[in-house]
């Protein structure tokens, strides 16, 4: 493919990302469709993974962040009696064992047992860094390093059966939680070894798998109405903050914030309710919320003191 000059492009694209692909492989054949100058991930699946992978694009890579914090939905197939160096069935086999029959009872102690929350220790392919350098590259030359658990959430946990040798899960989760570790610690559980079979991310913080494009769809468009037809369908910045509290300013503060300068509770002339990232963290000094201007336009996310004192926090360029 020739190559092209990027331009400016803002917005977030929900992909729904095809097996085979890595993940930094298919935001460059989105961001090529688009001609984008500037574009980014919110959060890698691996090769073997499909599913929800939100892109965003110029001025939406401000949002990443809070993107890369969110939680995270996955519906996940576990292979029973089979142990591999990967934790899923790309990896070499090293060891294999009978599966004992699982009950109802079974399934709901696995479920009571793997909520709430956890230590977990990430797998050798990761894109973790030891010394500088990734899991992943270490695992394929066959070295194997120390990896200390790091605590995880897990919100809930459905396990299903499909066969004697397969598990269904489905998992709403905290950032950093590795789901070929969370089936592998069940394999444990279980006495037989679990390996993942297939995975699929179908949530990512506000946004849901019904919204996705696969990359079928975008060259298509590209195909009937160039750049500008995949661009018409982009999700504005803001949509990756929905739930945020909202506070509407008057012209005087919205100026304020756009020169970096804090705003005063009096420039506040609607507040809506919603639920901060920060609500939880007293150090973060006040809550995360969305900043609109007096005409509604978005301006950012700005940080309310308890004294009611707006600063400015990651501004968006507006007219």
């Amino acid at each position: 493919m020739a190559r092209r000059k990027g331009r400016n492009v803002d917005g977030i694209l929900l992909l729904d990302k095809p097996q085979g692909l890595s993940s930094n492989q298919a935001l460059g054949r989105v961001k090529y469709l688009l001609g984008a100058r500037k574009a980014g991930h919110t959060g890698a699946l691996d090769p073997r993974a499909t599913g929800l992978l939100p892109l965003c694009f110029g001025q939406a890579t401000k949002v990443s962040g809070w993107l890369l914090d969110a939680d995270k939905r996955y519906v996940a197939v576990a292979r029973l009696g089979v142990e591999t160096d990967s934790a899923d069935m790309d990896g070499e086999i090293l060891a294999e064992s009978p599966v004992p029959a699982i009950t109802d009872e079974d399934l709901a102690r696995l479920e009571r047992g793997f909520t709430g929350d956890l230590e977990q220790v990430p797998p050798m392919v990761s894109a973790l860094k030891k010394d500088g350098r990734r899991l992943y590259e270490l695992a394929r030359e066959g070295v194997e390093v120390d990896r200390p658990p790091r605590p995880v959430r897990i919100h809930s946990l459905n396990i299903e059966r499909l066969a004697d040798d397969r598990l269904r899960l489905e998992v709403h989760c905290s950032k950093g939680t590795y789901i070929r570790s969370l089936v592998t610690d069940i394999g444990e559980a279980l006495g037989c070894g679990a390996a993942v079979e297939e995975l699929r991310r179908t949530g990512h913080g506000a946004f849901a798998a019904d919204a996705m494009w696969t990359l079928e769809a975008l060259e298509q468009r590209f195909e009937e109405g160039g750049a500008a037809a995949i661009e018409a369908g982009l999700l504005p910045s803001e949509a990756a903050l929905s739930g945020w509290p909202q506070l509407h300013l008057g012209a005087a503060g919205a100026a304020a914030l756009r020169h970096g300068n804090p705003a005063g509770a009096e420039a506040v002339s609607e507040r809506i309710a919603g639920v901060s990232p920060a609500a939880d963290e007293p150090e973060a000094g006040g809550v995360l919320v969305r900043l609109h201007g007096p005409a509604g336009e978005f301006l950012g996310v700005g940080l309310e003191a308890g004294d009611g004192t707006i600063r400015p926090r990651r501004l968006f360029v507006t007219g």
